[in-house]
């Protein structure tokens, strides 16, 4: 009720600042633009990419929008959001996502089926290519392992690319001596901070208009506060910026004032 009721206030076509956008509705930042160039070069030479930046920077996102080009008759997507699990949970993803059905629990033997799957799909001209989202969760001891998995003929055939995304703390992870072997691979590299006040005020009106709204829903002062109050990072300048229209809707307000993203602020963590 209250999603519906400061929608129709601002007369919004849909719920805005969601993370449910279609990938034509993504806003291309240079930031994003450059994901996707770097994503494009790591595939195409089979090696490694790595993206990094603060919680709620648009990684995912990013991510999305840089997968969205490959066609699934030339690519394999394997996509896999990491936790803190053994290299034998990641496996077991990845075998699920090759659609392999397997209720072994040997590393030895998934090993051996899902290279077996890549080698298949190669065969049919498909390249699988694998995207570990959250990949700075993952245990040292699976970056010391993964590698392993790339290596086709020798290490002469690029097979498996692999997109890493994660926290910034996954590249102390990749500096370890045992994830070596792994983090050579990598050729290109991508980091996302926080937007500036402009980016921002950008990014707010490109949600708006998404929503059919083509005029200004937040003062220059409540544009501010957003991009103070979420440090230029989008997840949480989505909730001030959604919260703080429902403080102004509650008000009668016809626009954002900073007073409606305090209000907004208090009920974030």
């Amino acid at each position: 009720m209250m999603s519906q009721t400061y929608c129709t206030f601002f007369g919004l076509s849909r719920e805005p600042f969601g993370s449910d956008l279609k990938v034509d509705e993504i806003l291309k930042t240079d930031a994003v633009l450059s994901v996707r160039d770097r994503v494009d070069y790591a595939i195409r030479l089979g090696a490694m990419a790595m993206i990094t930046g603060e919680v709620g920077s648009g990684k995912s996102t990013a991510l999305r929008f840089a997968t969205s080009g490959l066609h699934p008759s030339e690519v394999r997507l394997i996509w896999v959001t990491a936790g803190a699990g053994s290299i034998l949970e990641l496996y077991r993803q990845m075998a699920w996502e090759l659609e392999t059905e397997t209720t072994s629990y040997s590393r030895a033997a998934l090993t051996r089926i899902i290279r077996k799957s890549i080698l298949d799909l190669a065969d049919k001209k498909q390249k699988v290519v694998l995207v570990i989202d959250e990949a700075s969760l993952l245990r040292l001891e699976v970056f010391s392992e993964l590698h392993s998995l790339t290596q086709f003929e020798g290490d002469s055939k690029p097979l498996l690319p692999i997109i890493l995304a994660g926290q910034n703390n996954l590249l102390d992870k990749l500096y370890w001596k045992t994830s070596l072997p792994l983090s050579s691979r990598i050729v290109a590299r991508s980091h996302l901070e926080g937007v500036d006040r402009q980016a921002m005020e950008d990014y707010l009106n490109h949600h708006l208009k998404i929503a059919a709204i083509n005029h200004p829903l937040f003062t220059e002062q409540a544009t501010t506060a957003i991009h103070q109050g979420s440090g230029g990072l989008f997840r949480r300048a989505n909730h001030l910026a959604r919260g703080s229209l429902i403080a102004a809707a509650s008000e009668k307000c016809q626009q954002v004032s900073p007073e409606h993203v305090r209000v907004a602020s208090t009920e974030l963590i």
